[in-house]
């Protein structure tokens, strides 16, 4: 079995500020930091921590002095990953007093992930091995299709949420992740849960990991419910969060672990990515959550 990460390279501009600007506002930032990023990028260095191999496939521009080496510093095989024409993505993030993040994504290199490109890929890999894959470059349709196709195993995080995503053959995917907002839009309710109540009914063999930030996450596989609280940590910075989480539950299904030690371990890393700055910095290793796990409390439900 192989992991193939497809997605995006970003370099991340981090404004620290007292608040998220308001229309019509103009804030003076308290600070600003240049940080790797992109989804893709960090879930493939997430797994790559985890313990897990990994191939990252995607574009990075020609201006890219810091992503390509970071991400072989982690581990992860860039055999797939292209140089192209034009910039690099990158992203504009505030992040106010309290943690809390907005972002706006300029997609450069990532929107040139061609057709062909994805067939030259792809050929590489077969049936039952895990892609992941998220919103942020160009030509997914095709890629899933083509991936369905070999039968390979399909986890989707449908981040950022777009509206051609309720198109989705869901039938070609093995999981999805996603958090509240973007299980209010697939179920189109705006309601999250909806969403795990109506791939119960009509896609039940689709797995679903639904994170609820602070209140943990909800894993429907099977027909049965596994809920994971939260651990208690210090916020500093939450944009990494997700990914973290993402790219320890992937190196988890490649080892396959138990269920319940998964989620935990998976939960645990992200709390511990989220008391440090930036997204792919504050990566954790494998063995720092291992050791950090068994002594961190757990939030209380509400």
């Amino acid at each position: 079995m192989k992991i193939l990460n497809f997605g995006s390279c970003n370099i991340d501009l981090v404004y620290s500020v007292k608040h998220i600007v308001q229309p019509g506002e103009t804030l003076a930032a308290e600070g600003m930091a240049r940080f790797p990023g992109g989804k893709g990028l960090n879930q493939a260095i997430a797994i790559a921590r985890a313990g897990a191999p990994v191939y990252m496939a995607g574009c990075v521009g020609e201006d890219d002095d810091m992503l390509a080496p970071l991400l072989s510093d982690s581990g992860v095989d860039l055999t797939y990953l292209r140089t192209v024409k034009g910039p690099t993505g990158h992203a504009i993030i505030q992040v106010d007093e309290g943690g809390e993040n907005c972002i706006i994504i300029f997609p450069g290199a990532n929107g040139a992930v061609s057709c062909d490109h994805i067939d030259q890929v792809l050929q590489d890999f077969e049936e039952g091995d895990i892609l992941l894959l998220q919103n942020e470059i160009s030509n997914i349709p095709y890629l899933l299709e083509r991936a369905g196709e070999k039968g390979m195993r399909i986890v989707l995080n449908p981040s950022p949420y777009a509206e051609w995503m309720q198109n989705i053959d869901l039938g070609l995917l093995s999981c999805v992740i996603l958090n509240e907002t973007e299980a209010g839009c697939m179920a189109g309710t705006g309601q999250p849960l909806d969403f795990l109540e109506q791939m119960r009914i009509s896609h039940p063999k689709l797995d679903v990991v639904l994170t609820l930030g602070s209140a943990g996450c909800i894993f429907q596989k099977e027909g049965m419910l596994y809920r994971q609280p939260s651990f208690k940590t210090n916020v500093v910075d939450t944009t990494g969060a997700g990914d973290t989480f993402t790219g320890y539950f992937i190196a988890g299904l490649y080892r396959q672990e138990d269920t319940e030690e998964l989620l935990r371990i998976a939960t645990a890393a992200a709390a511990i990515a989220i008391a440090g700055e930036g997204a792919a910095s504050s990566i954790p290793a494998y063995e720092t959550v291992r050791a950090a796990v068994d002594h961190m409390v757990p939030n209380e439900a509400d």
